[in-house]
């Protein structure tokens, strides 16, 4: 039997996986899935994995589609006017007639972090970006200012497998060499060479999804000790920071909140030396915080705020525990 419980639907539709929340209007939990890429940019089949990711969890919930009431839909990739054009499609099924609001999942990491107060989201994984509403309300990008941190994990790898092809390693690299040789299935540094003067994968989906599933390589090594790869992590660190504070300069206030999201900066190496740098070097004072919320919960929390439902310390709460 259905239920007639009014709903709202959370999603962090990113670029390896799409996070489907639904909850009823008291920030309850009423069912969670998850299905693949949101981003047409990185998974041709973006369109179906989120349509089927949306009706396995009304299905869970077994809630009727008219009984949903808000969608807020954070998807990767969003950067542009003509990207709204296919992201429009992801949540276009026949009888969510609800009011839709799309966003870069950056901004539902934000509200998540903050619960929709100011502060600056730094997002590495399958992806990069740095996020910031500052005091004033205003929205604010490292790509405004044409700025890119190279941190997302296939950059990493990429800079890695560069490095080990023009000879930069050393005896502390071993570890790493052998085990970017193994997830190459190449057996020495000339054949990946010659993998690589064929382009390495053909088709740059899967070439950058390859590429950034061996991301993980790069930062466990950084923190065992390799040469190579705390180069490498330092370098986008490097990145992050300038970006962080160019952000950070657009805040009145010395005291700056911020919050590291995806599996990049889940890396202990990379959370302690980004956050040292920061603290070394920076004019202001970044206070770096655990994000209160999911970004999946984030998306939840906007859409109860869209419909202007008053958010209780209950809501946050419960929205804590998902």
């Amino acid at each position: 039997m259905s239920s007639r419980l009014d709903v709202v639907i959370g999603i962090d539709g990113g670029g390896t996986h799409t996070r489907v929340l639904i909850a009823d209007l008291e920030g309850n939990k009423l069912s969670y899935t998850e299905k693949g890429a949101s981003s047409i940019k990185k998974d041709l089949k973006a369109v179906e994995n989120v349509h089927e990711a949306i009706r396995e969890a009304l299905s869970l919930a077994s809630c009727e589609i008219s009984n949903v009431k808000g969608i807020t839909a954070g998807i990767a990739g969003l950067d542009s006017v003509e990207d709204y054009k296919w992201a429009d499609e992801l949540v276009s099924i026949e009888g969510l007639n609800c009011p839709k609001w799309i966003v870069n999942d950056a901004v539902i990491a934000q509200s998540g972090a903050f619960l929709m107060e100011p502060g600056i989201v730094v997002v590495s994984g399958t992806g990069s970006i740095i996020f910031a509403i500052n005091e004033s309300g205003k929205e604010i990008r490292n790509f405004d200012f044409h700025q890119y941190a190279y941190s997302a994990a296939r950059f990493l790898s990429y800079d890695v497998i560069f490095e080990i092809l023009s000879g930069n390693i050393n005896h502390t690299d071993q570890h790493l060499v052998e085990a970017v040789l193994t997830y190459w299935n190449v057996k020495n540094i000339n054949e990946l060479r010659l993998l690589g003067l064929e382009g390495f994968i053909e088709d740059e989906r899967e070439r950058n999804r390859f590429f950034g599933r061996m991301g993980i390589l790069v930062t466990e090594a950084a923190n065992d000790g390799s040469d190579l790869a705390k180069r490498v992590c330092n370098r986008s660190i490097h990145q992050l920071v300038v970006g962080i504070e160019i952000l950070g300069s657009c805040f009145s206030s010395d005291f700056v909140p911020v919050a590291y999201i995806g599996s990049v900066l889940a890396s202990p190496y990379m959370k302690t030396v980004l956050t040292e740098s920061l603290q070394q070097r920076s004019r202001k004072i970044y206070e770096v915080r655990d994000p209160v919320l999911s970004a999946v919960s984030g998306a939840v929390l906007m859409a109860l705020t869209k419909l202007e439902l008053p958010i209780t310390e209950e809501i946050i709460n419960r929205l804590k525990k998902i």
